[in-house]
């Protein structure tokens, strides 16, 4: 169930003027009549809408004060339908298999939610019903008639004939059609193997929904509850501190889930009043949920039932709880384009990343003493403390002079010189030759006899193609590290 115009729901937003709502990365997220027929879409830049129709009226989206007026849509969907999941204020996804039966059919069902949530906010709200949540959510912006609901009865079918923008990912929709995939059943008879080898992550997920197939989220059994809870006593009255604490339970939570490889797509957030009345409401996410998007949606709970309709928490919140829900190892990959316009942002992504590709996936370097390159270097998982054995400081008689090279192989490489006199003249690289423009050395080496290494001697060559670190030990030379 999706009310489109829903952010723009708010006090002063006149439905006569074009009006846009805009979320967190400056997108159109909302619009009204007025805007759709001054040529306004969803998915646009600010900037361009706003050139489209200079006159539009533009509004910030506010998820809190958004979720205090839809609280009341949703619990009128609970009175009918348990366990539905909020996406974000105006959007609703519910599990209905078992309610069918109860209310005799689907159309029966969703007519009688209909007239619930009309009379509850008005109309404006689209109704679509499929398999999947991702065919459902496009069958509701498709619906039509009065009420407008529009049941799918093959997912992959009502998909097939739909704009490969559906997918909503503007780089991999540009790239599919560039290679002339122009729908989502032409993406979907690709093989999903060569896909993936193409796209990564982010082609598989789009080629999973273009088949019908929504991403799959395997639950899986964890040694210990990891539900986060706090008690307080005096009960907290003021939402900031309740806020807070969320915050602190969020990273908690994100912090548990990491060190076992996973993340949560869906939490229940449970809040119990000073009178003894629980309130328990269900977040759902496409994508696993860190701590700040777990944080925001308490908040975002909490101020519906503090400041909403019915004052949901009379005399005080005493204890606030977050069980994590939908566990999975696998999810969609930020790049770290989108997330390294802050020091915060990158860390929200990293730890999204390691909570994907589980602890060992995610690795820092650290610096730390040595003699060769690739010692003076240690890698330890990313928010642990490294280990250091070595001493960076110490003297370390035998180091080769700076800088550093900037790549070093794992293990040296067969690498072609030719002597003229002594010195080097020429390197091999590939199928030419090079000419040596400068070089320093030989540092001697003795090398680790006790393993049988023999002595070496070590160059630092320049050309006009890069400049090397190289070793000469038996009469072969051999790659040991590149310069920038």
């Amino acid at each position: 169930m999706w009310y489109p115009e829903w952010p723009l729901r708010r006090p002063g937003a006149s439905p006569d003027e074009p009006g846009q709502a805009i979320g967190t990365d400056g997108r159109v997220e909302a619009v009204n009549a007025a805007a759709i027929a001054a040529g306004i879409r969803r998915g646009m830049r600010r900037g361009e809408a706003e050139g489209i129709c200079p006159l539009v009226v533009t509004i910030e989206r506010d998820y809190s004060a958004e979720m205090i007026a839809f609280e009341p849509v949703v619990t009128a969907i609970e009175d009918l339908i348990p366990n539905v999941e909020v996406v974000e204020p105006g959007l609703v996804f519910v599990p209905v298999s078992g309610a069918v039966g109860y209310y005799g059919g689907e159309s029966s069902l969703a007519e009688r939610v209909a007239k619930e949530i009309d009379r509850t906010a008005g109309g404006g709200f689209l109704i679509g019903i499929a398999e999947g949540p991702f065919a459902a959510r496009q069958a509701a912006a498709r619906a039509n008639g009065k009420p407008p609901i529009l049941t799918i009865e093959d997912d992959e079918a009502f998909l097939a004939s739909l704009d490969i923008s559906t997918v909503g990912r503007e780089e991999l929709v540009a790239t599919f059609r560039w290679l002339g995939i122009t729908t989502l059943g032409e993406l979907a008879r690709l093989p999903g193997s060569a896909v993936s080898s193409r796209f990564g992550t982010a082609g598989l997920e789009a080629h999973r929904l273009a088949s019908g197939r929504d991403r799959a989220v395997s639950p899986r059994d964890l040694p210990v509850d990891l539900t986060v809870s706090e008690r307080f006593s005096p009960p907290l009255e003021d939402l900031e501190q309740a806020a807070f604490v969320a915050r602190a339970m969020a990273g908690r939570l994100v912090e548990a889930l990491a060190s076992l490889g996973t993340a949560p797509f869906r939490i229940v957030v449970e809040a119990e009043a000073a009178d003894g009345t629980i309130r328990s409401r269900t977040w759902l996410s496409s994508d696993p949920l860190d701590d700040r998007a777990i944080a925001d949606r308490v908040r975002w709970q909490l101020r519906a039932w503090i400041d909403g309709v019915g004052a949901g928490i009379r005399g005080g919140l005493v204890a606030l709880r977050i069980e994590p829900a939908n566990l999975s190892g696998a999810g969609r990959q930020l790049s770290l384009g989108e997330d390294a316009r802050a020091a915060s942002e990158t860390h929200r992504a990293f730890a999204e990343t390691q909570a994907i590709v589980g602890r060992d996936g995610l690795l820092q370097a650290h610096p730390q003493g040595g003699r060769e390159p690739g010692e003076r270097v240690i890698w330890h998982r990313w928010g642990e403390e490294p280990v250091v054995r070595r001493d960076p400081n110490a003297p370390w008689p035998g180091r080769i002079p700076g800088p550093s090279p900037t790549l070093v192989p794992p293990a040296p490489q067969p690498f072609h010189i030719e002597w003229d006199g002594g010195m080097p003249s020429r390197v091999r690289l590939g199928s030419r030759w090079v000419t040596v423009r400068s070089w320093a050395g030989p540092w001697r080496k003795v090398g680790r006899w006790w393993k049988g290494e023999e002595p070496g001697d070590q160059y630092q060559i320049v050309t006009s193609a890069g400049a090397f670190l190289c070793e000469v030990r038996g009469g072969e030379a051999w790659l040991t590290g590149i310069y920038d």
